[in-house]
């Protein structure tokens, strides 16, 4: 793959001023690393070993706190593995509920074989085909911003993917601890254990 968008600046650019209101449940791997690079937050909810379980921990979320905003940040690998949680959140058609995927055409946890996506598969127009109202495929920097913009602020389900580079980025390991990861995001969210 040539050299397209960096992932880390697309996600800094993400959860950039995140005020009060956004919760992000990043996917298995470099996601979650990519998340943990912009800076923790204990309104993020990092998964471990879970592939293919953000769209479907986020979509629950997202129903049980519907004044927030809820974000996930995955790869295509992870998006690839549950595509059946796409027809699930646009049927719920939450309106709070976003899905960002930086698609690189790689499962970046099992070494760098390539997905679909980089044979031609458009995750974009399945999630549209799957019923989301607002989705957008990435490929163009100029575009960045308006992606973004949507992930952020447009009334969902909205799902975004971003075409990005394939180089690995170094790693930033968020806490590990799945138990103490659950009671700070619970206390973030609802205040209480």
């Amino acid at each position: 793959m040539a050299a397209l968008l960096k992932r880390r600046e697309i996600v800094a650019k993400l959860l950039a001023d995140r005020g009060e209101d956004l919760l992000v449940v990043p996917g298995l791997g470099q996601p979650c690393y990519d998340c943990f690079a912009a800076g923790d937050d204990p309104r993020t909810f990092y998964l471990w070993g879970a592939m293919g379980g953000a769209v479907p921990v986020a979509l629950g979320l997202a129903i049980a706190q519907p004044e927030k905003r809820v974000l996930v940040i995955t790869g295509d690998g992870e998006m690839l593995m549950g595509l059946g949680s796409l027809t699930a959140a646009a049927a719920e058609a939450l309106p709070n509920l976003a899905i960002c995927v930086l698609d690189n055409e790689r499962y970046g946890e099992t070494g760098q074989q390539q997905t679909v996506t980089g044979r031609g598969t458009n995750l974009s127009a399945i999630a549209a085909g799957a019923g989301f109202g607002t989705t957008k495929l990435v490929t163009d920097a100029a575009d960045v911003a308006e992606g973004v913009r949507l992930c952020r602020e447009a009334t969902g389900p909205v799902f975004v993917a971003f075409k990005v580079d394939d180089a690995p980025e170094a790693a930033a390991i968020p806490p590990k601890d799945g138990a103490f990861l659950k009671t700070r995001f619970r206390q973030a969210v609802v205040g209480k254990i």
